[in-house]
């Protein structure tokens, strides 16, 4: 429990009208409003709402403190993910591997653990302390990160990035659920995207920081450099984040004096393919996703391999490009749709849309690009817009859910974004430019890169469907 100088008591008031009214159905159905109003007239009372009065409300101070930290674990969970694409020029030339056998470090061998792991995690996140499972998985995938560096062969550093994958499923899910309940509805998108952006800052510090190690020593010291801060990341945790009341910011149903407990994960997992928007959102998540992994996991091998950068230079001039554009274009995403979301809903899913619309050329700027100077500003360009799904999507499936499935419905959007995302997009790139080889030599990654268009405008096209339906969803307008 928070500790009463954080977490200040919040006076008790009375039950809204219309939100207050809405039960917790995962399908999208809410009951009709008037006959909640008049069920609460025939009882001659106002009924106060679980969270008026029992929650205590977080310090705006204390939140942001919490959301920072957990954005600083996070980017250690990204960077020790980033790392492997940073170092692939070096890993390939000493272990001999192939680019189908690098896409497949960086991408499907990674994903599927951390993919399949998060799902039970989260069926304990939502039933025991979020905080010290998220501690434990810290340490886990902090100490595999570091091992990668007594990696001798391609079935020794696989493996260890499956060890890598399976601790960071215990990451992100826990801290949606956290993040959800320090901050209120109305707020959500701006606290996710705060979250998020250690998606390009452990991008930027795994070319800068893990990048420079290797340019000035070797791969393997970068493993552990990158790899072992995080033990001691995981301790302060321990020491700083409280576990808060779940779903002590929203509003219960009528007569309710406490949120519905967690059901069972078969429940959780059916109810969330059955609906309809999150179904449309998880699958355009994906789409984006495989797009910016590809991208992300051959960026470094591509500006060395075919437009001539050495390690030192990626690690000075590209990690700070992913990096600042990354910043930028996450928090913007989440704070558009904070804003533009209350006037029509359908901007969670329409600024991605225009995102990945406006990419396409920069695409094509970037493989017909002469020098790596060229090509890393036709880099910022997707490396800004790329991130602008994420924290939108983890807005809309946080309040599309009740507080009690709130980490498993985030596992199972990280569980469709990066199978299809992580564990296709680095692959398929890869898998295109092994085929292309023969005939276009190093330049066959340009060739991969080139593939990614088609899959572009799926995305967009995803993006669009998930629109129309979040517009029709009667529990998403009435959380929003």
């Amino acid at each position: 429990m928070a500790e009463p100088s954080m977490f200040p008591s919040r006076h008790s008031s009375a039950l809204g009208e219309g939100r207050a009214a809405v039960q917790h159905d995962p399908t999208g159905n809410v009951p009709d409003v008037g006959a909640a109003r008049a069920a609460r007239a025939g009882q001659g009372e106002e009924r106060m709402t679980a969270a008026s009065t029992t929650a205590a409300q977080p310090t705006k101070f204390y939140r942001y403190l919490v959301v920072g930290l957990l954005a600083v674990v996070y980017t250690f969970n990204f960077m020790d993910r980033q790392i492997m694409s940073t170092l692939a020029e070096p890993i390939r030339k000493d272990l001999g591997l192939s680019d189908t056998a690098l896409g497949a470090l960086g991408g499907l061998n990674f994903a599927i653990f951390y993919t399949t792991f998060g799902i039970p995690v989260a069926w304990l996140s939502d039933r025991y302390r979020r905080v010290w499972i998220m501690s434990a998985a810290c340490a886990i995938w902090s100490v595999f990160t570091a091992a990668c560096g007594k990696a001798t062969s391609f079935g020794q550093l696989a493996l260890f990035r499956i060890l890598v994958g399976a601790g960071e499923a215990g990451g992100s899910p826990p801290s949606y659920s956290l993040i959800s309940d320090y901050f209120p509805a109305k707020e959500r998108g701006t606290g996710l995207a705060l979250y998020s952006l250690g998606v390009p800052l452990g991008s930027m510090l795994g070319v800068i920081y893990g990048g420079g190690v290797a340019a000035a020593y070797n791969w393997r010291i970068a493993f552990y450099a990158v790899g072992l801060p995080g033990i001691v990341l995981a301790l302060i945790m321990l020491l700083v984040v409280r576990e808060p009341k779940r779903g002590g910011l929203d509003e219960t149903a009528i007569g309710a004096e406490a949120h519905a407990p967690a059901p069972p994960p078969s429940q959780v997992i059916a109810q969330f393919f059955a609906n309809r928007t999150l179904l449309c959102v998880a699958i355009a998540c994906g789409l984006s996703a495989f797009v910016g992994y590809a991208m992300l996991n051959w960026n470094p091998p591509m500006l060395m391999r075919v437009k001539g950068a050495t390690l030192k230079e990626v690690s000075n001039y590209y990690g700070w490009v992913i990096g600042g554009t990354g910043v930028v274009g996450t928090f913007m995403a989440g704070w558009l749709a904070d804003k533009l979301g209350h006037a029509d809903r359908r901007w969670y899913a329409w600024i991605p849309a225009i995102a990945f619309t406006i990419s396409l050329p920069a695409l094509a700027g970037l493989i017909w690009a002469p020098t790596w100077q060229i090509a890393l500003m036709f880099i910022a360009i997707p490396a800004l817009l790329n991130n602008m799904y994420l924290a939108p999507a983890l807005a809309i499936v946080q309040n599309a859910v009740p507080p009690g499935q709130r980490t498993m419905a985030g596992a199972i959007l990280l569980f469709v974004l990066n199978l299809i995302g992580l564990g296709g997009g680095p692959l398929f790139l890869g898998k295109i430019s092994d085929m292309a080889k023969p005939q276009f030599g190093d330049h066959s990654l340009l060739v991969g890169y080139g593939a990614l268009a088609p899959v572009i405008v799926i995305a967009i096209i995803a993006h669009l469907i998930a629109a129309s339906s979040i517009a029709r969803d009667k529990r998403l307008a009435a959380a929003l």
